[in-house]
């Protein structure tokens, strides 16, 4: 068969879960309930730190950015799968595609790169007190903010162009319920070399990279910590860092899931994937909200000036 060009490819088809039309009320009933627990929970976290001054640190700033992106993250995959399940369609457009892996490398390479400096914002608190406000200073933590953004947008940007050149020439099922990059290339006919490179090295990366930063800071945290001679300040060193130690082993636990299980079956894959990129980002709000006195204190004002004003 000759390849045909990528220009006339119009739809791809994603496989989903479960073609059983019994299956599909409850799917659709799960994944539209973990999405507005998702969007409501991040939403309240990014409204309590803007609406109390004390949250106004650098601890908190990250936090909000990340429950924007994680916001992001799930709206790139999970409403177009809720409307392929409410119209029984599996269709998603060759453009919508494309949009979809851009989107979806943005935000899961904002979150790695914002876990990363919440891990060095916790170990400048612990392990260098008197100089965590010279260092952890606005201006730079909004300029790694506007750094991890460009990197992120530049990797995906430049992935995405590659995959636009390449051409798909047999099956277009993407077996998977988003457009996941990795298995949108098994469908290519053209050289994907290249694509490949990429994706390897700066998965690589964006996984080694950041994680051993993480490592390290956490590795002189508990040195520090092991350090204070009284249990009571041990224990309020390390709760100040508990949270963020809890989604650092959620994404990356479900992260290194989604790696070990790509080239297993099918359903393994996107199960872990689910795990990664719905049931994470759902969770962070709960895991920050239960374990940190001052967003519980900033949630019940934002809360309870919300029930006055009604």
């Amino acid at each position: 068969m000759e390849p045909r060009n990528h220009t006339s490819v119009s739809d791809f088809s994603l496989l989903g879960f479960s073609e059983d039309s019994e299956h599909q009320p409850i799917l659709f009933g799960l994944f539209l309930s973990m999405f507005v627990v998702t969007v409501l929970g991040n939403l309240l976290i990014i409204l309590a730190v803007s609406s109390d001054s004390h949250l106004h640190t650098p601890m908190y700033f990250f936090l909000s950015n990340l429950s924007f992106v994680d916001i992001c993250f799930t709206s790139t995959t999970v409403p177009k799968m809720l409307v392929n399940i409410q119209t029984q369609s599996k269709a998603i457009s060759y453009a919508g595609c494309i949009t979809q892996m851009y989107f979806f490398m943005v935000f899961g390479g904002m979150d790695t790169f914002l876990l990363t400096v919440m891990a060095y914002d916790r170990f400048v608190a612990i392990c260098h007190p008197l100089h965590y406000a010279v260092i952890m200073n606005p201006r730079l933590c909004g300029l790694l903010v506007l750094m991890f953004w460009f990197i992120s947008l530049t990797y995906s940007l430049i992935q995405s162009l590659l995959m636009l050149r390449l051409s798909f020439c047999t099956s277009w099922v993407i077996s998977h319920f988003y457009c996941e990059i990795a298995k949108a290339l098994t469908l290519a006919c053209s050289d994907t070399l290249i694509n490949h490179i990429l994706l390897y090295v700066v998965t690589g990366l964006l996984g080694i990279v950041p994680f051993s930063g993480i490592l390290f800071s956490y590795i002189r945290i508990v040195s520090s910590i092991l350090r204070i001679p009284s249990a009571d300040g041990k224990y309020k060193a390390f709760s100040t860092c508990g949270s963020h130690l809890s989604v650092v082993s959620l994404f990356y636990g479900t992260g290194f899931g989604v790696y070990l299980s790509s080239d297993a079956n099918t359903w393994r894959s996107m199960i872990a994937s689910v795990m990664y990129t719905v049931v994470t980002p759902m969770l962070n709000p709960f895991i920050y909200s239960l374990r940190n006195r001052d967003i519980k204190r900033a949630l019940k004002n934002v809360l309870g000036r919300t029930f006055y004003v009604q």
